[in-house]
């Protein structure tokens, strides 16, 4: 199973040295978490990924060039239209659908065909890291074959959890796991052992 650390800040190099096949960068100015620094020459095996939230589509343009963005992930409520702005550019676009107990599937309709990938993330006061897993089964029904990315307050004590829905027909279209806010010494700072230990039971 892949893996994405997302919230890199401060230690991007030691983090990439574990080999997850995506870090995750975040461009929102109202985040602990915001990246403003230049970025350390990372393998180029693994995928950058830019995080943005309802930013205007020339800022995130200019992140793709200045970073040499492989992927952008979208927090807000951005439009299919400029989710196929963003496309067009040659970036993967990720779009990120938020749940609590439930969800409504047929939100994702209009962006079947502008993405590609989806991410589902815990429903919170924030958008995203809110450090608390959502109920899984709320994916039982997930009627798309777009590969996405499973969030939300994943922590190395839900392996095992983990391992069960890996196993599920649920998990087919499971691209990677992300993790952020579990494996924190501080927002921005991973704990790589920790990281180290979860990719090495995932």
């Amino acid at each position: 199973m892949r893996l994405k650390v997302c919230g890199m800040k401060y230690n991007p190099e030691q983090v990439a040295a574990l080999q997850p096949e995506y870090l995750g960068f975040i461009f929102y100015d109202k985040s602990p978490r915001d990246f403003s620094a230049e970025l350390p020459q990372l393998p180029k095996k693994i995928k950058k990924v830019g995080v943005f939230v309802d930013a205007k589509e020339e800022e995130v343009l200019k992140k793709i060039e200045n970073y040499q963005l492989d992927a952008v992930q979208l927090h807000g409520h951005e439009s299919p239209d400029y989710c196929r702005v963003l496309k067009e550019s040659g970036t993967q676009v990720i779009k990120v659908f938020s749940i609590k107990d439930s969800f409504d599937f047929s939100k994702l309709t209009p962006y079947e065909e502008v993405v590609d990938f989806y991410l589902f993330d815990t429903k919170g006061k924030l958008p995203g890291g809110n450090g608390y897993a959502f109920d899984w089964n709320a994916l039982n029904d997930y009627p798309s074959t777009k590969p996405f990315f499973l969030s939300g307050g994943i922590g190395i004590d839900e392996i095992d959890r983990l391992h069960k829905f890996l196993k599920s027909k649920t998990a087919e279209f499971c691209h990677a796991i992300d993790v952020n806010s579990r494996f924190e010494m501080e927002p921005g700072l991973k704990d790589v052992e920790q990281l180290k230990k979860f990719k090495s039971l995932l």
